[in-house]
């Protein structure tokens, strides 16, 4: 039998005894499990690391230390030592039933330097290589700008509360009402006449009371769009009318701010990502998909033409989700794509987008012209 195969496991209890007594102790785990805790006194070496250069993490072979490698659940520390094995070390063991069984047996746990409402609210995303402790703590760092409180707004702002996201600005003048109730979930019966901002915030603290709502009961204008674009990293769209897109596709361009677009029209969906303020030449603008609003009549509103009261969910749940990933700098967002969906016949579908060249708002080199009269330019 091979060297590698005669590893011995080890119970908690006994490798915590062997580590007072001078063994290291070696936690395998990626940094994103780790930080969710990890047996006190131990060091961290993701098992890649440390089987490709183990002489960078632990002492040579011939010095014969003891060396303990512990896991979530055991395995990996076992293969961990195996390969430590193979590399001429000798005096290993691996810890049974790895962190999982450490902390039953009640030996102490040391967590990140995070509270333990953040490590348990948060453990799932923590869980996942491309968030973890890093990601969470960016989300929590970040400042959304979501127009509306309505169909799009409450999904997308239910899950963006949820998700850890710092801070969110409402910005919505309007007020509850019965109709709405239909499909805007942040809102509830007892709340009917009450600014939808207040009710918002209402929701949304109970929630999650680690993100600050920023409730803005004002009609989002050129002349206060600046000063709540502020701070601002990603704003989010959940407007119903074409003169309030318009002005904020302008504003973000102008500002150099991600814009994340959604719409709805009875039974089909539309979800984009604007980004040309901060890639001018390389990703479009609104206006570049819209050179000129529709006329009205094409156009009409949910009050007018009627909305499945779903269709808002899923297309706000698309918004929130390329939020989130705008805001932690991961995956592909939907920048220079548009996603339609079609809820009758269940289907997605994808159309490119290309900026325009002539764009008056964010074609390279052109001065941005100025904020308009945007309800009289979408009257035509």
């Amino acid at each position: 039998m091979d060297e590698a195969a005669r590893i011995p496991e080890i119970e908690p209890a006994a490798a915590r005894a062997r580590q007072r007594a001078g063994a290291l102790l070696v936690d395998v785990r990626a940094a994103h499990e780790r930080a969710l805790g990890m047996a006190e006194g131990a060091a961290g070496v993701a098992r890649e690391a440390l089987e490709a250069e183990p002489g960078a993490f632990l002492p040579p072979p011939d010095a014969g230390a003891e060396i303990l490698l512990i896991c979530q659940s055991g395995r990996r520390s076992m293969l961990a030592a195996q390969a430590l094995a193979a590399h001429g070390y000798r005096n290993l063991a691996s810890v049974a039933g790895g962190t999982s069984a450490w902390a039953a047996a009640g030996l102490p746990i040391t967590q990140a330097d995070a509270d333990d409402d953040f490590l348990d609210r948060y453990s799932r995303h923590l869980r996942l290589p491309e968030v973890g402790l890093a990601g969470q703590q960016r989300l929590a760092a970040t400042t959304m700008l979501l127009l509306g409180a309505g169909g799009l707004g409450s999904p997308a702002a239910l899950y963006l509360a949820a998700a850890g996201v710092g801070t969110l600005r409402i910005v919505d003048d309007d007020r509850v009402e019965r109709s709405n109730l239909q499909r805007q979930v942040l809102h509830a019966e007892a709340r009917i006449g009450l600014p939808k901002v207040a009710s918002a915030a209402t929701t949304l603290s109970a929630l999650n009371p680690r993100t600050r709502i920023d409730a803005v009961a004002e009609r989002l204008d050129s002349g206060n769009v600046e000063r709540l674009l502020e701070g601002v990293d990603v704003v989010v769209d959940g407007a119903d009318n074409f003169a309030v897109r318009y002005l904020l596709n302008d504003a973000c361009v102008k500002l150099g701010k991600p814009l994340v677009y959604g719409a709805v029209h009875r039974f089909e969906g539309q979800v984009s990502v604007f980004d040309a303020g901060r890639a001018r030449g390389a990703r479009p603008c609104y206006r570049c998909l819209f050179p000129e609003p529709p006329a009205a009549a094409d156009a009409p509103n949910c009050s007018e033409a009627g909305v499945l009261g779903v269709l808002p969910g899923v297309v706000g749940l698309l918004q929130a989700t390329e939020a989130i990933k705008l805001a932690l700098g991961i995956g592909e967002p939907l920048a220079g794509r548009l996603l339609h969906f079609d809820a009758l016949g269940m289907r997605f579908r994808e159309t490119r987008l290309a900026p325009d060249p002539q764009c008056v708002v964010c074609a390279p080199g052109t001065p941005f012209p100025g904020y308009i009269d945007y309800a009289r330019f979408c009257a035509g």
